[in-house]
């Protein structure tokens, strides 16, 4: 009998990347090929990648050796956002067989079929102006709650990101798609969806990307709600600008999206924000958190923020910080600033020092947990619908454990009991 191929992956950055992984996963599968782990021996290793920090690069350049370690013969495989921003780089690391940029990721099938090892580099890539169409993707079996795509690429150009550089233009799914998608996902089990997209309040714009929004976000969160039977919707990043007033008083009257949002700010100093070129101010993003917490006390609201930014003064850094402090939210995510190629942030001045950034980065961290703290201890008591999802071991003990999160976004652990797996339990929170 003919040994099955192998193949292992590996994901950087976001949901949106995981989904698109556990996605290109099932084509593999479906094709014949065992889903091995990355840390063993496999036939091909495809490395998904994330370009939006330094790190990102730097470790996928880190996997690329530790393959060439473990199995030498092995085909390397490097898709994403890096592999569309710096293909002929890519192709340069000692052990990398094939790139493949944003038009060709889901034709990695027919790629692989054409490879032989000890060949240059293959690269397949374009024009990211000429990329159209969306490939929608999920994740599912990796955990309980499923990342389902429904919007790609974007219109905006912040001047810290190259996301457009590296996934086109502003294209979706239709709700018809993905409401087909969800219900089928509902017949599988799946107790919790999680809606992606690389700006996902500008869903609606078409399969190929336009001006003109032929659909629209709230639609969508509608047709879920009614048409569908997941128990749960979770809305992941959204833009506070496309987060409108009739989707917070929706989400605050359904049964099924979780009161819980993730709306990224990246700076509380005006001065900044125009420097990033992003299109809100302060004003707008405090409405919005003040609305939410008018119409849904209990919400969970998780923050963006990015740290030593250019022109980020240590005064605009103060003001930032202070109203960071004063926003009734639940915990944020710091992001350092680095420097990526072809980005009009680099044009910025003055230059942050890489010091100074980690210094803020901390600083932050350190209020992130306080908020977090101060969120956590508003709910002792509270009984919450919490979503167990999967076995985890703890040490030094080795005792298996499940975690799982309320409605509003609490983590909760305890000691495995298999009737609660993949189950909806109510949780009084200790």
């Amino acid at each position: 009998m003919e040994n099955k191929r192998s193949v292992a992956f590996h994901t950087l950055g976001c949901k949106l990347n995981f989904s698109e992984t556990s996605t290109l996963s099932r084509q593999m599968e479906q094709e014949g090929f065992e889903k091995k782990a990355f840390t063993d021996k496999a036939d091909v290793y495809v490395i998904n990648t994330c370009s939006v920090t330094e790190n990102a690069d730097k470790e996928c350049r880190q996997l690329v050796r530790r393959i060439q370690k473990l199995s030498p013969e092995s085909f390397v495989v490097i898709t994403g956002c890096y592999a569309q921003l710096k293909p002929k780089e890519i192709a340069e690391i000692p052990g990398v067989d094939l790139v493949l940029g944003a038009a060709e990721k889901f034709n990695l099938i027919e790629h692989i079929a054409t490879l032989s090892k000890g060949d240059a580099a293959k690269i397949c890539s374009c024009d990211i102006e000429t990329v159209s169409g969306f490939n929608s993707s999920f994740s599912v079996n990796d955990r309980t709650r499923t990342f389902l795509k429904v919007q790609d690429g974007c219109d905006y150009s912040c001047s810290f990101c190259t996301i457009p550089m590296a996934r086109g233009k502003s294209r979706s799914d239709s709700i018809q798609n993905v409401v087909k998608q969800a219900q089928a996902l509902a017949l599988n089990g799946v107790q919790e969806i999680v809606l992606t997209g690389i700006n996902l309040g500008d869903f609606g714009k078409g399969f190929d990307g336009g001006k003109i929004r032929e659909e629209n976000f709230f639609d969508l969160i509608k047709a879920l709600d009614t048409e569908t039977t997941i128990p749960r919707y979770r809305i992941s990043s959204i833009e506070p600008n496309l987060l409108t007033d009739e989707m917070i008083a929706w989400v605050a009257q359904s049964k099924r999206f979780m009161p819980h949002f993730h709306i990224p700010l990246q700076s509380g100093s005006d001065a900044v924000l125009k420097l990033m070129q992003r299109r809100y101010n302060t004003q707008l993003y405090k409405d919005k958190i003040s609305l939410i917490k008018q119409w849904i006390p209990d919400a969970c609201i998780g923050v963006d923020v990015i740290v030593g930014s250019p022109g980020e003064t240590e005064a605009y850094f103060k003001e930032s910080m202070e109203f960071i402090h004063a926003l009734d939210i639940s915990y944020l995510h710091v992001f350092t600033y680095s420097e990526r190629a072809a980005t009009k942030a680099l044009d910025i001045k003055p230059v942050v020092p890489v010091s100074v950034r980690q210094e803020r980065n901390k600083i932050l961290r350190n209020l992130s947990y306080q908020k977090e703290q101060y969120f956590k201890a508003q709910h002792i008591g509270a009984t919450r619908k919490v979503l167990f999802e999967s076995i985890k071991q703890k040490d030094p003990k080795d005792i298996p454990l499940l975690e799982g999160y309320t409605d509003n976004y609490i983590r909760i652990t305890t000691p495995y009991r298999a009737e609660w797996s993949n189950q909806i339990v109510d949780w009084t929170i200790a």
